[in-house]
């Protein structure tokens, strides 16, 4: 009996299903070569699919959809994109939100 399970995905495994459009790999590689490198991060929306977030090497960030967690691993793969596992503290400290996204997030905790 092999260790681990085949039913878990890591950042080293992509499945093998629907190709990534040429739009959402196109995205990821602009994003990249547009800030200095990308590390993304893959979130899984429910029925929507996934969410990759990416983080430039300056700091910003900015998000593609695909249509599910194996899409988006092959999407980052096909890009040269390293995709993380999860928000580690080093990842997050990288990040550097914009005085507009800081407003927009104020305004809707105020609204509540």
């Amino acid at each position: 009996m092999a260790d681990g399970s085949d039913t878990t995905l890591t950042a080293d495994q992509i499945v093998s299903g629907e190709a990534p459009n040429g739009g959402l790999v196109s995205g990821i590689r602009s994003f990249a070569a547009g800030h200095g490198g990308a590390t993304a991060v893959i979130e899984y929306v429910g029925k929507r699919g996934a969410r990759i977030v990416l983080l430039g090497s300056d700091g910003e960030w900015g998000d593609q959809f695909a249509e599910g967690t194996d899409v988006a691993r092959q999407a980052c793969a096909l890009a040269g994109v390293a995709v993380e596992n999860a928000w580690e503290r080093e990842l997050m400290d990288q990040m550097r939100p914009s005085n507009d996204l800081w407003r927009s997030m104020a305004r809707r905790t105020m609204a509540r």
